[in-house]
């Protein structure tokens, strides 16, 4: 995955041809705080199957989101986000990989060709303190290089602290919630 995407003077370079189109994934799955969104909800403004009913005056978060499908070329077309069925994006960061589940499919990013990779970035990432989350509504699964971890519901204002240490077989990793105040 190309974790930087090449930036153009008007914002990312989107691969050649390729445009949501028909797709809204992205007014569902993920958090949009300007309209107290919560994940999984359509957004007040998508209507279905027509784009965004305030496109002209989205918020700037609206306006330059683009998931990896549209960044990255490596995504072929089975990673669509409408037809994934999740949305794959880096977090504000721009380090750790989020994947916004669809909650009417909670299992669509375990299923192949898209576990075998997500497993790849979480081992690859993991060296250079990148890490790979999954939410689906609130839940919150941690891809690591040796294990799944369900860490249950985070609010999009709590923090996931993941820790790599060396341990007598190679690295242990734990995860922990840190809860806003």
């Amino acid at each position: 995955m190309n974790q930087d995407a090449d930036m153009t003077a008007t914002g990312p370079a989107v691969v050649p041809g390729r445009e949501c189109g028909s797709c809204m994934m992205c007014c569902k799955v993920p958090d949009i705080p300007q309209f107290n969104k919560a994940s999984g909800v359509w957004c007040p403004h998508a209507r279905i199957g027509k784009g965004c009913g305030i496109y002209d005056t989205r918020p700037a978060s609206c306006r330059t989101f683009y998931c990896l499908w549209m960044l990255d070329a490596s995504f072929g077309p089975a990673w669509k986000p409408e037809r994934a069925k999740f949305v794959v994006y880096l977090q504000e960061n721009n380090i750790h990989t989020q994947i916004a589940v669809d909650p009417a499919f909670p299992n669509a990013w375990i299923r192949p060709p898209y576990y075998a990779r997500i497993k790849k970035w979480a081992q690859n990432g993991a060296e250079h303190g990148r890490f790979v989350l999954v939410r689906i509504r609130r839940r919150v699964i941690v891809v690591l290089p040796d294990r799944d971890t369900d860490i249950g519901d985070v609010n999009p204002e709590d923090g996931v602290l993941i820790a790599r240490r060396r341990g007598p077989t190679g690295f242990d990793y734990s995860v922990e919630v840190k809860r806003a105040s």
